[in-house]
């Protein structure tokens, strides 16, 4: 290198240097103003925060958005490997508990919540009790699962909640992670999964075969003030057939 480069090089990073600190130090005499005038008018705390954002207000700033990182989902035959494994270990319980994760596209706090009484076998759906920001819905699950659910619930009689523990006591959404964990190092898989993986991946499966953003809201529980309309002219009944179709087509 040149000493004529290496000049030019330690000049832009001066200038950079002598930027960064020009602006600290305006925005350090600034903040001494601001205060000065506060304790001047001896604003209190509501005083001050209406002070802000008048000043936001009058100057047009705007909060920056944030930028949502996209879900790293699992190619399809990676996820039909995951459950293969889970089906060679043997823990049935565990299958049909990942699966219905999986195809519901719950959250993994609602789905340890499920207790027998939410179940209906014959219109396919279960009742999600306080589900996130305390709202209550119906979920739907495939028909093929039906009578896989009923298996279940006679082989565990007394059970109060769909899926218990050898106490007799509902998962909890720690032990649901660390099961999931458990099966990904035994298939192999390097990606992170976690439980509301699954969500995110039936939720982009149910969109690539066609349902729209309406549907996929019903069946997913978001809700938005742009969605209550929509929610005022549909049901989950409409969109039974449409989301019955799309996980015949889904092998796991």
């Amino acid at each position: 290198m040149s000493r004529q480069s290496s000049h030019a090089r330690q000049n832009k990073v001066q200038k950079q240097d002598d930027f960064v600190s020009t602006n600290h130090k305006a925005k350090s005499s600034v903040v001494a103003q601001f205060v000065r005038i506060a304790r001047k008018e001896r604003l209190d705390y509501g005083d001050f925060v209406y002070v802000c954002q008048q000043v936001r207000r009058k100057l047009r700033l705007l909060r920056p958005h944030k930028q949502r990182k996209l879900p790293e989902l699992m190619p399809e035959a990676e996820l039909r490997k995951f459950f293969k494994v889970i089906q060679e270990v043997g823990n049935l319980q565990h299958e049909i508990m990942l699966k219905l994760l999986f195809f519901t596209a719950l959250r993994v706090s609602e789905l340890v919540k499920i207790r027998v009484s939410d179940i209906d076998f014959e219109q396919c759906k279960i009742f999600v009790d306080q589900g996130k920001g305390q709202k209550d819905r119906y979920i739907l699950f495939p028909e093929s699962f039906r009578l896989v659910l009923q298996a279940h619930l006679r082989g565990n009689a007394k059970n109060r909640y769909l899926f218990e523990t050898t106490r007799f006591t509902p998962f909890t959404v720690r032990r649901v992670q660390q099961i999931v964990q458990a099966y990904r190092q035994k298939a192999g898989i390097t990606r992170l999964v976690h439980p509301h993986l699954f969500r995110h991946q039936m939720l982009t499966l149910l969109t690539a075969r066609g349902l729209s953003d309406s549907q996929i809201q019903l069946i997913s529980g978001h809700r938005s003030k742009k969605s209550l309309e929509i929610y005022q002219h549909l049901s989950l009944e409409s969109v039974q057939k449409a989301y019955q179709d799309v996980v015949k087509t889904i092998s796991v």
